[in-house]
């Protein structure tokens, strides 16, 4: 799951995605370079919707998926992570499954909870070629009805990563209730966002839905430039993993709360 992530400057989102410099409005200048968190504005590039052949546009939404069924754009419950297992059954997430309403989300890091220590350290996560990352997303466009006012929202996907060797090493883990100790490894939920490949942005984009459920995988551990968000020059992807001490999950700050806006825990979205 993630909750907090860098959006990269203008010039690297058009490079890398071929857009092309159109996109110079003062209001969208104000997403990029910037720290995100959830229900924040943010940069995604899908399919242009209103052209008839195919290209790329970079559109600005609310990182949190506003579902059809919902009365207001302020949904209350969790709608930033979508559970690609689940997504075309979840009434929050299967529409625009369901109608190809794919994006992507440009990132220059992203970040998550490590608890090898027995206490969350933040993890920063980078592409070990220097390039951004592109988020597998799905985006809604949701029109009050009232007022015809146009609202874009987004959100990230995600991937179980219990058997990743880095990725599996994040998040505080899950306790059996009965011991209070950490369940095995394979009854975890770690969780992973997906990276679409730069070769693989117009199946992504314009496939069918087949197509695209192709693309849901994990990225290679070797693929990845991680460490502690605060690191030493001894601090690298190779740390020694650190075991949890008994009952560590117990207490302390959630582990999906990021150390800013949006740091509240919300229902998981439906």
């Amino acid at each position: 799951m993630c909750t907090r992530y860098i959006t990269p400057d203008q010039a690297a989102i058009e490079r890398e995605w071929e857009l092309g410099r159109h996109n110079s409005d003062a209001w969208l200048r104000q997403v990029f370079g910037r720290e995100l968190f959830p229900r924040q504005s943010g940069p995604f590039i899908r399919r242009t919707r209103d052209d008839a052949g195919y290209s790329r546009e970079l559109v600005v939404g609310r990182w949190g998926l506003i579902p059809p069924f919902s009365a207001t754009p302020d949904v209350k419950f969790a709608t930033w992570n979508a559970r690609s297992e689940d997504m075309a059954r979840k009434a929050s997430f299967k529409e625009a499954w369901a109608r190809g309403q794919r994006c992507i989300v440009p990132a220059t890091v992203f970040f998550e909870p490590n608890w090898e220590t027995g206490r969350n350290v933040w993890w920063r996560f980078a592409r070990r070629d220097g390039a951004p990352w592109g988020v597998a997303g799905l985006w809604h466009r949701w029109v009050d009805r009232k007022t015809g006012e146009v609202h874009e929202s987004y959100t990230m996907l995600t991937l179980g990563a219990n058997e990743h060797p880095l990725m599996g090493r994040m998040h505080k883990p899950e306790l059996d209730p009965a011991t209070r100790q950490p369940l095995p490894p394979d009854q975890q939920d770690k969780r992973s966002l997906i990276a679409i490949e730069h070769g693989d942005i117009d199946q992504w984009l314009a496939g069918t839905v087949a197509q695209a459920q192709q693309l849901l995988r994990l990225t290679p551990a070797e693929a990845f430039d991680a460490g502690p968000e605060h690191s030493t020059a001894q601090d690298s992807l190779t740390a020694p993993r650190a075991a949890a001490s008994p009952g560590s999950g117990a207490s302390g700050p959630a582990d999906s709360a990021p150390p800013g806006p949006g740091s509240g825990r919300s229902p998981t979205g439906r």
